[in-house]
């Protein structure tokens, strides 16, 4: 049964999709589309989504407060990746609920705070998955509780230390590079905000 998209998406028609792939993480679709009057065939990942957490402990220093950072080895890069906190979302789960399960059971950190910071989509161009971003604050540390596959060491990083690794590319993480940038500005224009 044929689909049309809606919205700016208007020209685009999905005529068939077949599931081609279906595991833990993802499903893969194969579907066949008209778009613009063109007919075309795309490998699509679908996933519930992700959360990110872009946890900030400024206890110490608010001009320079620590980032909850993560060191885990990631297969499909082949490398061990310097990251922030973050997880698949259940299907059905609200983003704010898997962000704070994802965690406390990665970290061990709990925040009085939250805020949304950004949603985007990870690889738009065969990926479906979109990250939500969220802002915690006013961390309290208990136990992590992380699952079977996760070995992850947890590093507390001053934000301008974290500025300067990008900056030297050192950080390859994508959501890392996203939250944390995106984090730095808005501060940044915040303060020039509250300097008038």
């Amino acid at each position: 049964m044929a689909k049309k998209a809606s919205g700016k998406n208007a020209d685009v028609e999905v005529l068939s999709s077949t599931l081609s792939y279906e595991g833990p993480l993802f499903r893969v679709y194969t579907d066949n589309i008209l778009e613009k009057g063109r007919g075309l065939t795309r490998d699509v990942i679908r996933h519930n989504g992700s959360v990110v957490i872009l946890a900030v402990d400024d206890k110490e220093s608010t001009r320079d407060p620590m980032i909850v950072m993560e060191r885990q080895y990631r297969h499909a890069a082949r490398e061990f990746l310097l990251e922030v906190p973050a997880g698949k979302m259940e299907e059905g789960e609200d983003a704010l609920a898997a962000a704070k399960r994802e965690l406390l059971e990665e970290t061990g950190f709990k925040a009085k705070r939250w805020r949304k910071m950004i949603r985007y989509f990870a690889s738009p161009g065969f990926l479906g998955e979109f990250m939500q971003v969220f802002v915690a604050e006013g961390l309290t540390l208990g136990d992590a509780q992380p699952e079977y596959d996760e070995q992850i060491e947890i590093e507390m990083m001053p934000l301008s230390r974290l500025l300067k690794m990008m900056d030297e590319g050192k950080i390859h993480d994508g959501k890392t590079l996203i939250s944390v940038m995106l984090y730095a500005r808005l501060r940044e224009a915040e303060k020039k905000k509250n300097r008038k």
